[in-house]
């Protein structure tokens, strides 16, 4: 990771900041603060050099991971944070880095993040736990905008972005994924690296969407497959795609309508999307 100077030797600690400021991670916004500095570190290290990039970090709470964003080379940081009682301290921690750290005290859900800055840009955050997916599945639907998704989730969703067919955690959320980007696990992180622990492991995925990547109109309709194939996973496709065409619609895939969501494979499903779409 390359570091870059410009923070000032007064900067407090992490642990002194957050009791000056009296801040506590609060189940009810999902926050669980992450305050290793060696395993921010290696967060901020995993998409690799970030020389004239702009990120955007998602819930930095505290600033642990901003930290550790703001001692690569990366060109700017913009912070998203929903809870006020943040603000003050991640303001203090921009007087530290002049122009670098720009703080949007916003809702992720619903922001249009490509707004915050030009590209090229990435997305490198811990994520909160109550809104991972749905922040992951609007960035899939404007992949194109990033370069890369370094992103923290509970191991179980984790594992459900990264399925293959047949996995029992293999879903709507792994076939849009896949779909868009290439994803891979990249880092595990146990409870004790955070404060409080939660009660489940966390991981890292690596999200790079492919340099091609579909229309609106063709994302909507994998949604839609995809929703009903999984919705109804222990029947046949044949019945519940039947609102999609059932196995008129299956035939025109080449697709054996007694199969099984769980099984096809993504491009398999791409094919459906694109018979489907409006």
């Amino acid at each position: 990771m390359t570091v870059t100077a410009g923070a000032s030797a007064t900067l407090p600690s992490l642990r002194d900041a957050i009791r000056a400021h009296g801040l506590d991670a609060r189940k009810s916004l999902g926050q669980h603060f992450l305050l290793d500095p060696t395993i921010v570190a290696r967060i901020a290290s995993l998409p690799g050099d970030l020389a004239g990039r702009h990120i955007v970090e998602i819930g930095p709470g505290p600033g642990g991971l901003t930290r550790a964003l703001l001692a690569t080379s990366a060109t700017s940081v913009d912070a998203v944070e929903l809870d006020q009682r943040a603000i003050p301290l991640l303001d203090e921690l921009a007087i530290h880095y002049p122009g670098r750290l720009r703080i949007t005290e916003a809702d992720a859900v619903g922001l249009d993040a490509t707004a915050l800055c030009p590209a090229p840009r990435q997305i490198i955050a811990n994520l909160p736990y109550n809104v991972g997916t749905p922040l992951l599945i609007g960035w899939l639907r404007q992949a194109a905008s990033w370069e890369a998704l370094t992103l923290m989730f509970q191991a179980e969703v984790a594992e459900r972005i990264c399925a293959a067919p047949g996995d029992s955690a293999y879903g709507r959320l792994a076939v849009i994924s896949q779909w868009c980007a290439e994803c891979h696990v990249v880092m595990d992180v146990p409870p004790g690296a955070f404060s409080p622990p939660p009660k489940v492991h966390s991981a890292v995925v690596l999200i790079r969407p492919h340099a091609e990547q579909p229309a609106p109109a063709l994302f909507a309709a994998m949604e839609r497959v995809t929703a009903l194939a999984f919705g109804q996973r222990r029947k046949m496709l044949r019945s519940s795609l039947k609102s999609a065409g059932g196995e008129a619609l299956l035939g025109r895939a080449g697709i054996d309508p007694t199969r099984r969501a769980e099984t096809l494979s993504v491009a398999e499903f791409a094919t459906l999307a694109a018979l489907t779409a409006r």
